[in-house]
């Protein structure tokens, strides 16, 4: 989602925070489809999957791009972005794997990949942030 100039613009997060609203409508679509055919067993990682990109996604991106402060590198996006879709992705596999009743031990890799790289970005977002200040 970044300009071929590497620097991110108004622009390009507004239309990042789209993405991730179409992204979260596709993700609830999915669950609620997922589970009607389910024969009503029903997972909370799955229908709440939405939340992430939404959450995540939307919400952070729009005040961004409708705020006045720095908006955040290249590579603070991607390890975000990274993060979210880690996030969103384990909490779906989890739903189908609770949906179709059994566990496994390493959907806990989804949850601390995507929580580490999610703060991977917001990280790098503030060091940038605090850098520029000292400038």
């Amino acid at each position: 989602m970044c300009t071929s100039a590497n620097k991110q613009t108004r622009k390009t997060i507004t239309k990042t925070a789209f993405v991730y609203l179409i992204v979260s409508i596709v993700c609830a679509a999915f669950g609620a489809i997922y589970e009607l055919f389910s024969h009503e067993v029903y997972s909370y990682f799955m229908l709440y999957a939405f939340l992430f990109p939404l959450i995540g996604g939307t919400l952070p991106f729009f005040v961004l791009a409708c705020s006045r402060v720095r908006l955040p590198d290249e590579i603070a996006c991607k390890l975000y972005h990274a993060g979210i879709a880690a996030l969103t992705v384990g909490s779906l596999f989890t739903g189908v794997l609770e949906i179709y009743g059994t566990t496994n031990r390493l959907t806990a890799v989804y949850w601390i990949v995507g929580a580490v790289l999610v703060m991977g970005g917001v990280g790098k977002y503030l060091f940038s942030l605090r850098g520029a200040a000292e400038t």
